[in-house]
């Protein structure tokens, strides 16, 4: 199962073409109702609204086999401490080796920008960007169907 923190979510499109050549099953978590794609093994998860409300659902049900898709990093580390693979929209996996220093670069970050140090946001989704969370992802799911 692939599931995707859907609210904030810039590669739903791509994550459905993805899971879609592998009939691998994905569900769209979110806080409202969005339109999803009606061909494929596509299910909406309308969670209840309030501060980590999707991201609790997810980490309940993301487990061994399954992959999460969010940009979400304390999720990332929960999701990465129940068994699962987690993929950045921007196409970098995260993994327990390295999800300390992410919540620790997120940390740093958040006070940075609290005091006024930092004003700006990530860069813009490219088509490098794209082009790389595709071809992780696909190499994500052919690494989780070798597992089975």
């Amino acid at each position: 199962m692939i599931y995707i923190d859907a609210d904030a979510c810039p590669v739903k499109e791509e994550t459905y073409k993805v899971a879609g050549r592998y009939s691998v099953p994905v569900c769209v978590v979110a806080g409202s109702w969005m339109r999803t794609p009606e061909r494929g093994q596509v299910t909406l998860e309308v969670v209840a609204t309030g501060f980590d409300a999707a991201d609790d659902w997810i980490a309940d049900r993301a487990g061994p086999g399954d992959i999460v898709i969010t940009a979400d990093i304390p999720l990332a580390a929960r999701c990465i401490d129940s068994g699962a693979r987690v993929l950045g929209t921007r196409g970098e996996e995260f993994t327990e080796a390295g999800i300390g220093d992410a919540l620790a670069m997120r940390a740093l970050k958040d006070h940075l920008r609290q005091t006024g140090e930092i004003t700006g946001g990530p860069p813009p989704m490219d088509k490098k960007f794209r082009s790389r969370f595709l071809s992780k992802l696909d190499e994500m799911v052919n690494a989780v169907r070798q597992q089975e």
